[in-house]
């Protein structure tokens, strides 16, 4: 009951006509974004964290989450229309979503996707209004080896689930880390991998490299692709709307795949990629077609949606409740919350509940808007994939270094920004995850300044960090973190074999 009437007081406050506004701007800019292929939601906040910095904290957050589920419902229209995801999180919608729009039924794979993303992103955000209190109630019982053990989890969880080589990813949250320590240590105030350089003895503002990584590094890794032809799309669109049929295929996969979706996205590092995929294989198996899959069955396109929406707001629990980014667009929202001089983690519900539940309030008002929207004037917003790369990059590129100037207001942010733009274009050439690297880069410091404060109060006995029944259960999830993949490909060579 607690829940429900901070939920109604924070409605009293999202639904304020200016937060509607700003709801609605951030939901159509990351619809947009989610469409163009490259972008992403992590690039779209990236690009648009100049702007926060002039908002009150809850305009910022109710703003940054429009943009982030917005993406997952554009993210399918290209997936659909022209086999292009709009990031990856998007890939399983186009297995069935592009056969479908081939033999006629595109206004079909729009509607459905639109309707789970809201189903999936509305079942979500019922969920994170019960189970995001007891988690930051649980959280308060954390101490500093309780912290540093759940910064480890996080980390090697990122960097084992990515995509690829597991062992780039390592080496991606290793490169992270090391960033994370260059400056004056707090403790010592000793100057650490500065070369002597003054403008270095602050360390290096981690909003640069998140902006250098995601928006100029897809810039730079599109700019060979800028004079490449378009594919051709389709612009005019009968009723977009469902059968009764569509919807009897389609309500058990979407309520099957919204509670997975979630539940994935609270796991560090996991996301709606592994999301939407795992709905995708689950429903396939469950399905009484599963020979239709990948031809143009229409819950191949429902499940998926579902799921990454649902991840998305997922990926917020971890991030509020623990201080903790469950993916890189929630990373990148963290540090502007850092910025803001808001502390997310365990006391936020308590001390700032007056920015938490107003946020959880407009993400059941932003998802009945993003619905309104994606299905009505689908055949509007789907004009933006016609957008050339040679007019869409060069205006990305300008506001990528107004932001980097915004956060320091120091031309050397310029010479970090081009740095770690050059590091993110060569680590993601080389198929090199960038998730461990900038979650590191964020909880580096925090991961230290936690070790170090544990070892102290216990007097340098390292026992402090198998003391406590929750240092005993983050070994164990890290362990398994660890262990999950060499599972998993075993498991598929064994299928394989058969």
């Amino acid at each position: 009951m607690d829940s429900i009437n901070l939920l109604l007081q924070g409605f009293s406050v999202a639904g304020q006509p200016m937060n509607i506004l700003w709801v609605t701007i951030g939901g159509v800019l990351g619809t947009i974004i989610g469409m163009l292929p490259g972008l992403g939601p992590a690039t779209g906040v990236a690009v648009l964290l100049p702007l926060t910095f002039t908002m009150g904290p809850v305009a910022s957050l109710i703003t940054m989450c429009g943009v982030y589920y917005g993406a997952m419902y554009g993210g399918s229209r290209a997936s659909i229309l022209i086999n292009t995801p709009g990031d990856g999180a998007a890939i399983a919608a186009s297995f069935d979503g592009y056969p479908m729009a081939q033999s006629g039924r595109a206004e079909a794979a729009l509607a459905i996707s639109a309707i789970a993303s809201f189903v999936g992103g509305t079942v979500a955000t019922i969920f994170i209004t019960f189970i995001a209190v007891p988690v930051a109630h649980f959280a308060i019982k954390f101490g500093p080896a309780e912290y540093f053990l759940l910064y480890l989890f996080a980390l090697i969880a990122t960097a084992s689930m990515s995509e690829g080589s597991k062992i780039k990813g390592f080496i991606s949250m290793i490169l992270g880390l090391m960033i994370a320590t260059i400056g004056i240590d707090p403790q010592s105030g000793i100057q650490r991998f500065t070369g002597g350089l003054l403008e270095l003895q602050g360390g290096i503002d981690f909003l640069i490299v998140i902006i250098a990584i995601f928006a100029l590094g897809e810039v730079l890794k599109s700019f060979k692709n800028i004079d490449e032809g378009k594919k051709k799309i389709q612009k005019k669109f009968g009723r977009i709307w469902i059968s009764k049929e569509d919807w009897k295929r389609c309500w058990k996969p979407i309520l099957r795949s919204s509670p997975l979706g979630f539940f994935v996205g609270v796991l560090p590092g996991a996301g709606g990629t592994i999301a939407s995929l795992m709905s995708y294989n689950n429903e396939k198996s469950f399905s009484k077609y599963p020979e239709e899959f990948g031809h143009g069955a229409i819950e191949g396109v429902a499940a998926p949606e579902a799921a990454n929406n649902a991840a998305s707001v997922g990926a917020l629990i971890p991030m509020l409740a623990l201080g903790v980014p469950g993916s890189g667009t929630t990373a990148v929202m963290m540090g502007a919350l850092l910025m803001l001089g808001i502390q997310p983690g365990p006391t936020l519900f308590q001390q700032q509940s007056d920015i938490v539940w107003p946020l959880i309030a407009s993400m059941f008002i932003g998802n009945v808007i993003l619905a309104f929207l994606n299905i009505p004037f689908a055949g509007l917003l789907v004009r933006v994939l016609s957008v050339p790369p040679k007019v869409l990059y060069p205006i990305v590129l300008g506001l990528t270094f107004i932001g980097a100037y915004a956060i320091s207001f120091s031309s050397s942010s310029f010479y970090m920004l081009l740095i770690f733009g050059l590091v993110g274009y060569f680590l993601t050439k080389a198929k090199f995850p960038v998730s461990p690297l900038v979650l590191a880069c964020i909880v580096g410091n925090s991961m230290e300044q936690s070790f170090r404060r544990a070892f102290k109060i216990n007097n340098g006995d390292l026992h402090i960090f198998i003391s406590s029944p929750i240092c005993k259960i983050m070994i164990i999830l890290t362990i398994g973190a660890i262990l999950l993949p060499v599972v998993q490909t075993k498991l598929k060579q064994h299928k394989a074999s058969r």
